[in-house]
Order: structure tokens, then C-alpha cells, then sequence
């Protein structure tokens, strides 16, 4: 068991912390702090650590894969542990994650807060909206989506390495590419520890809140740009078809066969991933698409006849329609049966660890 630490700018905490894990090797990724902070990382090959550094700041995601590829490397079959390096991970939390990597076959155990105590209101406010958005765009709970104390064993590596992210979104996008391809998270309940108000803290609020919702976000953009595709497929066949034919009622439903033949295979692609084989998704997709067509046209009379107004209750019918299709597809029409948990997709191979500067490190023996 190896447990990993990118730190930037790190203070006295980091070195407390490398002396409290006695019982683990240690590698502290040194995200480009600069000289100024090289006698810390110094204090932290005192306590045990071995230390690797960038020659400047690349962000938290990029330290870490540089951690997995050099463990990968030089220490192969090893399990991992990530924690912070400001002191906000307790030893005794890391021990509870990395006792447990040990025993399950998940593929990834997280050390989740509950966020009780005092806790900063930015942080609090932020992890529940991002923990309220991820369940809504993946139908699945996390307690903690920001936690940075995580553990991975040995055999996701490399699949860490090939997810996309160099700072702070990276640790969400594991969660997100985990959740789209089935694959097993446990968690395990660590305190909740906020040092000096977060103060230590080098996250950014609009810089990096940007880049964390945006794949988060991703999907339901994609999904309306999805319905527009075939909203535009469905008018301009529908015009060439009555041009051609002159028959509306066949018109109407060629068009709208096609249309909904692009939507589906769009949404599955692209949206919500192939997760669900054609032959459990088309006919589900085939239910839900008749009755979306009943509901609309119930609804739109409904509507109308309440408000008076066609337009507006047209705008209202479809919005409240195109919700609930989001979340029918998500939790029904694409989801995958029940089974046993995936192992992750092809391995791509992880990008070359940048040169490291091992002088004056040493290492523990692992236990």
C-alpha cells in the first residue's frame, strides 16, 4: 500500500503528516512549489517520504496521475491511497480507506465527510450543489464528491492514468467515468476536519467551479442538443415527405420514425454512453417515446384549456416533457441490468511520468 500526496506551496502539516504514516510508503508529488517550500519537501524525505517534483505547477489532477504512473513503474501491484497535504486527512482516516481497498473488489473506496462541525459555508454550499447535480445528471448518490482522500487498488491504475483532467475536475471525472461504466465505489465515513477556515485551500471559486461543472453539465447540454438535432430532423423530413408525397399522416410518421431513430442512437452514444445493449434500450426507448407522445398531446390539451394560451402551454409541455425524458432515460431506458461489477475498460497507456528528482529521497518498506 503506497499512499500518494500531491501538495503545492505545502506548510509545516504535510511533514507532521508524513510522520504520522509510519506504517506505509510514502510518495508526495511536489506540484511545482518553487524554492521557497523545497525545505519542507526536504522535512518530508526526512519523515519517510519520497519526494518527486514538476518543474512547475501543473495542477492537483496532473500531480496525481504523475504519482499512479511513477507507482505503476517502480512499484507494481502496489494499492494507493490519496490524501491532501493540508493537514485535513486524519492518519487514522487514511488507515480506514486503505484497510479497506485491501478487502473489497470495488474500484475505488472513498473517505467521505459528512460535513458536520464547523465547516466554511463556500464548502459547504459547494459540495451539496455539486453532490446534488451529480446524482441528477447520474441517478447515483455520492455523499462526498469532492473528497480527495481516495482509494484505488492496484489494477485501475492505468485506468486512472487515461482519464482526462489535470486539476481540481479530475477527481470528479473519475467519479463520472466510474459511475458510466459500472464500475464499484464504496465509501468509508472520515471526519470532517476544515483547518483555519480552509484558508490553505488553492482552490480557485471561479476558475475551477468552471471547471468542475463542466463535465458535469456536459450531459444535459448534450442531451438538449440532442433533442434539437431531432426536433430539426423531424421538421425538415416532414416538409420533404409531404413535398414528395403528399400524404401527411405518412409524412408525419416516416419523419418522426427517423427523428426518434437519431435521437435514440445519439442519446446512447453520446449522452448516456452504451451502457444498455440495443436489445434491452430500443425497446424500452420505444415505450417511453409512445408515451411521451400520449402525455404530450394530454398535457398540451390540459394546458390550454387551463391557460388559454397555446404558445405558452406548448413551452410548457415540452420542457416538463423533455425533464422527464432526461431522467426516464437515465434511470431506465440506457442503465444497465444488474450484474457483477465491470472491470474498467481498455488500458491506455499512461502518458510517460516527467523526470523525476530522486536525490536525497528515501523509502520506507511497505507493509
Amino acid at each position: 500500500m503506497i499512499v500518494l500526496i500531491p501538495a503545492y506551496q505545502p506548510d509545516a502539516r504535510l511533514v507532521e503528516l508524513c510522520g504520522q504514516l509510519g506504517a506505509y510508503r510514502i510518495l508526495v508529488v511536489d506540484d511545482g512549489s518553487g524554492p521557497a517550500y523545497q525545505e519542507v519537501f526536504a522535512a518530508a524525505r526526512e519523515a519517510g517520504a519520497e519526494v518527486i517534483t514538476l518543474d512547475h505547477n501543473r495542477g492537483k489532477g496532473f500531480a496525481l496521475k504523475t504519482g499512479f504512473a511513477h507507482i505503476a513503474a517502480r512499484h507494481p501491484g502496489q494499492d494507493v491511497v490519496c490524501a491532501d497535504s493540508d493537514g485535513q486527512h486524519r492518519a487514522a482516516d487514511i488507515a480506514a480507506v486503505a484497510s479497506r481497498v485491501a478487502l473489497t473488489p470495488a474500484a475505488m473506496v472513498l473517505g467521505v465527510r459528512r460535513f458536520t462541525g464547523r465547516v466554511p459555508a463556500r464548502s459547504r454550499f459547494g459540495n451539496a450543489v455539486t453532490r446534488g447535480l451529480f446524482r441528477l445528471v447520474t441517478g447515483r448518490s455520492i455523499t462526498d464528491t469532492q473528497t480527495g482522500l481516495r482509494g484505488y487498488p492496484a489494477w485501475v491504475l492505468r485506468w486512472l492514468g487515461s482519464t482526462p483532467g489535470d486539476r481540481f475536475e479530475y477527481e470528479l471525472r473519475l467519479l463520472l467515468r466510474a459511475v458510466h461504466e459500472g464500475l464499484a465505489i464504496e465509501e468509508v465515513e472520515i471526519a470532517t476536519v476544515y483547518l483555519e477556515g480552509n484558508k490553505s485551500s488553492h482552490f480557485r471559486p471561479f476558475q475551477d467551479s468552471v471547471r468542475i461543472y463542466r463535465p458535469l453539465l456536459g450531459s444535459i447540454f448534450a442531451f438538449a442538443g440532442s433533442s434539437l438535432l431531432a426536433f430539426t430532423v423531424d421538421a425538415a423530413l416532414l416538409a420533404l415527405f409531404v413535398t414528395l408525397s403528399g400524404h401527411l399522416i405518412a409524412a408525419a410518421v416516416a419523419a418522426r420514425l427517423i427523428s426518434a431513430t437519431v435521437n435514440y442512437t445519439v442519446n446512447r452514444r453520446t449522452v448516456f454512453g452504451p451502457v444498455a445493449p440495443h436489445r434491452q434500450a430500443a425497446p424500452r426507448y420505444a415505450a417511453l417515446a409512445t408515451a411521451s407522445l400520449a402525455a404530450n398531446v394530454l398535457l398540451l390539451h390540459t394546458l390550454s384549456l387551463v391557460l388559454g394560451s397555446l404558445p405558452v402551454a406548448k413551452l410548457l409541455t415540452e420542457v416538463t416533457l423533455s425533464a422527464l425524458g432526461f431522467l426516464v432515460q437515465r434511470a431506465f431506458v440506457f442503465v444497465r441490468s444488474a450484474g457483477p461489477s465491470p472491470r474498467p475498460r481498455p488500458w491506455v497507456p499512461l502518458a510517460a511520468a516527467p523526470e523525476l528528482h530522486p536525490a536525497g529521497s528515501h523509502e520506507r518498506p511497505s507493509n
